[in-house]
Formats: structure tokens, C-alpha cells, sequence
């Protein structure tokens, strides 16, 4: 276990998973064992979204990659590269073709290992500041690799009447809960507030969506996106990818308590 600590911030990490973050002794991430999800957090790569019905095969320039639902990423370690009392900087690679063992087979999916054509690596830091706490997420991987990317945090809810707002709108939990296993998407979006005990803020860069998704009322996850993967058929998983499109792609999200 990883901890970081700054003045009343102190942040948990579990082998690149953050499990837990507090402020003022507030706890804002859901605790493995509650219900609703079985982990705190985690991160869809290269795909978002389920390929079940596209046979687990997704369509990438080098051909037909197998990729069962949210991306292989997740079946990988990550390593401690670095840290200090308020950074950790965490990796993963991987090299093209590798079989990954797949953690849904044979229970949920038909394929027992996963695969992708490209090399990558995939860092990711957390680092807390006077102004909240910052995940970041480095790709270096390939000019041209085609890739998704969605970050899947789980934050702790204690009021009844929980909310999140926009600045165009305010949506109810309920709304969230009515929507099921889909996720309810939030389009052209950078910054919205989880309206709990107190707020708390959630920014982002390089995203520019959010969807949200729970199935219980003590949970919520707010997950920034690169796309959306229910605007289009399982088959045509594809057209949300983006290119690298330089040695090194940075995205970040800061999560920032207003109470």
C-alpha cells in the first residue's frame, strides 16, 4: 500500500488502484466490499465498452485485435516506478501480440487470453496539492496506434438526494440508476461536480466526455471518456478510436473537495 500525504489530503493507492481519498477525514472513494462494484477504481484501454457482440474482436488498422469488455489494460500489473510523500508514479507495458489472460473467462466471455497489435506503455501518477489531487495518464505508444481511453473511479455517496451538476444541467442519481448497465453519457464535458456532503469537483484534460454509471445508491462512477461506446453498434467499435498522434499523449483528471 501506497500512501500520500499532504496536510489533511491523504490518499491510498493498491498497486496503481486508488482506494482511497480523503479530506478533512472525509472519504470520497468507494471501499472495496460495499456494494455496488467490486473495485475503487480502474481504466478502459485501448477500448471502451463490451465486444460481445462483435465475437470479442475489435477492427484496428494491423487487423482484428481480441478485447473483451473496457480493454486488456486492466488484466496487466502495474509497477512502482517512483514515489515521494505526495507522488507515485506507476507503469505498465506491454509488447505487441503478448497473450493476456483474461479474468472473465470462461464465466463471462469466450476468449481465455486477449491480445493487441501495437506496442504501448501506460503510465499512471497521482500527485495531491494544495488544490486536490491529480491522476494523470501518459500513453507512449507508436505514431498512428489507434486507442480509447476511459478512466473508471468509484466515489463514496452518504446523502439520499446526491446529485451531480453541469453547466448546462444538474442530474438526479436516480437519473443515473434508471439508465442500468449503459451508462448515462455526459457529451462535450471537462469539469462537473459531485453534490454530496459537500462538492466535490472533477476536472479533466484530453477527455471531453463523462459518463456515469451505478446500480446502487451509496456508489457512483464518474468516468472520463474519450467516446462514448453505446452511440454505435459493437461492430463499429472502431469509429471512437483516435491515433497517437506523437511520441506521448497526456490526459489527467483532478479531483478537487469544495467543502
Amino acid at each position: 500500500m501506497v500512501k500520500l500525504k499532504l496536510h489533511d489530503q491523504l490518499v491510498k493507492i493498491d498497486e496503481g488502484e486508488l482506494v482511497g481519498y480523503s479530506a478533512e477525514g472525509h472519504e470520497y472513494i468507494h471501499q472495496k466490499g460495499s456494494p455496488g462494484w467490486r473495485n475503487s477504481d480502474t481504466e478502459m484501454f485501448p477500448i471502451i465498452g463490451p465486444t460481445n457482440e462483435a465475437n470479442f474482436r475489435v477492427t484496428t488498422p494491423k487487423g482484428a485485435a481480441v478485447q473483451d469488455q473496457h480493454g486488456l489494460l486492466r488484466e496487466m500489473a502495474y509497477q512502482l516506478v517512483s514515489r515521494t510523500e505526495t507522488k507515485a508514479i506507476f507503469r505498465k507495458q506491454y509488447v505487441s501480440g503478448t497473450p493476456i489472460k483474461n479474468s472473465k473467462y470462461p464465466s463471462k466471455s469466450t476468449e481465455e487470453y486477449l491480445s493487441w497489435p501495437y506496442n504501448f506503455e501506460f503510465t499512471k501518477s497521482f500527485e495531491i496539492s494544495e488544490n486536490g489531487l491529480r491522476i494523470q495518464f501518459k500513453i507512449t505508444a507508436e505514431e498512428g496506434m489507434p486507442f480509447m481511453l476511459g478512466y473508471h473511479p468509484a466515489f463514496k455517496l452518504t446523502s439520499e438526494r446526491a446529485s451531480i451538476k453541469t453547466d448546462e444541467r444538474t442530474i438526479a442519481l436516480q437519473e443515473v440508476l434508471d439508465v442500468g448497465s449503459r451508462a448515462l453519457p455526459v457529451m462535450d464535458c471537462n469539469s462537473l461536480t459531485l453534490v454530496d456532503v459537500g462538492e466535490l469537483i472533477i476536472k479533466t484534460e484530453g477527455f471531453g466526455n463523462f459518463m456515469l454509471w451505478t446500480e446502487v445508491p451509496n456508489m457512483l462512477c464518474i468516468e472520463p471518456i474519450t467516446f462514448y461506446p453505446y452511440a454505435v453498434s459493437q461492430k463499429k467499435l472502431h469509429s471512437g478510436f483516435q491515433p497517437v498522434n506523437r511520441s506521448e499523449n497526456i490526459f489527467s483528471v483532478i479531483i478537487q473537495p469544495n467543502i
